[in-house]
């Protein structure tokens, strides 16, 4: 939340670096991976989304109010999964996780991991576009 406190739609959807995805877009591909982590738990195969463009959904609308629906929607669910985590059963932990092969230990780390990964990418957007 505090990382992307004070960011405001444009500067969300904002393309400092040409090449490199915006804070909104890496927004999305947060939620993403954190819903369907959180599927996963509740039995659901994860989909093969690495290396695809499904992996990162695309801005709809670049509202003002679509931007809080992401930010709200993320928030939410890594909310979920971690009441989800923190009642699973440790034994599950070694359970394989429904549409890989690894198991829920592995993919909770990962997604930690990957989360932070992205929040360092976002950090580093957020001052270029509040120096704009």
């Amino acid at each position: 939340r505090e990382l992307l406190a004070g960011i405001a739609a444009e500067q969300a959807r904002a393309r400092p670096l040409a090449s490199a995805h915006s804070i909104w877009e890496l927004v999305l591909h947060i939620d993403l991976w954190a819903q369907v982590a959180l599927e996963a738990t509740q039995g659901v195969p994860m989909p093969k989304l690495f290396g695809t463009e499904k992996a990162w959904p695309s801005v709809a609308d670049g509202s003002a109010a679509e931007w809080t629906h992401a930010t709200d929607r993320l928030f939410d669910t890594v909310e979920q999964l971690v009441q989800v985590i923190e009642t699973f059963d440790d034994s599950r932990l070694e359970h394989t996780v429904p549409g890989r092969q690894y198991d829920f230990y592995y993919l909770f780390h990962g997604l930690v991991q990957h989360s932070l990964y992205h929040g360092g990418q976002i950090a580093i957007l957020k001052k270029a576009v509040l120096a704009i």
